[in-house]
This record gives structure tokens, sequence and C-alpha cells, in this order.
């Protein structure tokens, strides 16, 4: 059966969210515990997330010995081994200097609107497929270009870790 062409060129518009597909050889439940737990996201991302998986729940994003909560950091969706969705983090000064940007950059970023990440996972035969879906962003925003460097780093060292035992090394900055 063919794609409807109107509904691909609606997707391929649609500049406002970040879409990131990627097969892994696991299983979902793997795919679950290395999006929610802490031991397994620092690993392949540096974060760890402290929260009750469970929509409505607080997130705490701790990063490299800092802690960014905000009200605004929530679970919007928790299917276990089918779907999480959180808002995105609070961009705090601090953030900003530990990840190196300059004042200027940092005032447009935190202009910016709160996004959603949204992680959908479906058995593939073998494998798993991860689709990322980072939504909300302002279409030629500062996060919109960020995301899209940002989310195939992080997954392929996740998939990395996953299939190999070994998460990928942190590219220099």
């Amino acid at each position: 059966m063919a794609a409807d062409p109107a509904a691909c060129l609606a997707c391929a518009m649609d500049t406002s969210t970040y879409v990131y597909t990627s097969y892994i050889r696991t299983t979902p439940g793997e795919l679950w515990k290395a999006l929610t737990e802490p031991e397994l996201t620092r690993r392949y991302w540096g974060v760890a997330f402290e929260t009750e998986w469970t929509p409505g729940s607080p997130m705490v994003w701790e990063e490299g010995g800092r802690r960014t909560a905000d009200p605004g950091q929530v679970v919007v969706e928790a299917v276990p081994g089918r779907c999480l969705a959180y808002t995105w983090h609070t961009f705090t000064p601090a953030w900003a200097r530990a990840v190196r940007l300059d004042e200027e950059v940092y005032a447009r970023l935190s202009r910016e609107p709160r996004s959603t990440v949204a992680f959908e996972v479906e058995p593939s035969g073998d494998t798993v497929r991860l689709t990322v879906r980072h939504g909300g962003l302002v279409p030629d925003g500062l996060l919109r270009g960020l995301v899209g460097e940002g989310w195939p780093a992080i997954v392929s060292s996740l998939k990395s870790l996953l299939e190999t035992g070994e998460e990928l090394p942190e590219p220099p900055r």
C-alpha cells in the first residue's frame, strides 16, 4: 500500500519536531531499563533522572554533579516497554557554564519555550525500533539545531551499550 504523499509532505514540513529512528538489537524491556535506570542513562548520556516514572511526576536531572529541578520538568507519559515522554529540562546558568555556552547563546536558548521528548519503543523482528520525537521546538530555534546534533549521538551510544555492553566514548567538546 502506497503512503499518502500529503501526509509525508506534512511530516517533512513540521520543523517544530525533530524525529530520529534507530533499530537496536535488544528487547523492549531492556530498552525501557536503559531509558529509565540512572546507572544506565548515566553511562551512555551522562545524565541520571530522579522520578517515579508516572505521568505528572516531577523529574530532577542530575548531570555532572549539577541537579536541575523545576516544576515544569515532568513525566508526560510512561508505558513500560512502549512509550516514555517528558518535558525537557530547564536551562540554568550553571548548566550553560558546564556545557560551555556563552552568555548570548544561553540567553537565546532560555527564551525558547519548553519542549517535550517522546521515546516510542516497538518490537521489530529480532530488534526494537526506537523513535525519538522531540517536539514543541521553535522551527528555526537554537534548541532545534542542538537536538539535531545531540539525539543521534545519544541514541548511538545507547545502541552501542545495549548491543555490546560498552557505550561510545564522549566526543571532545
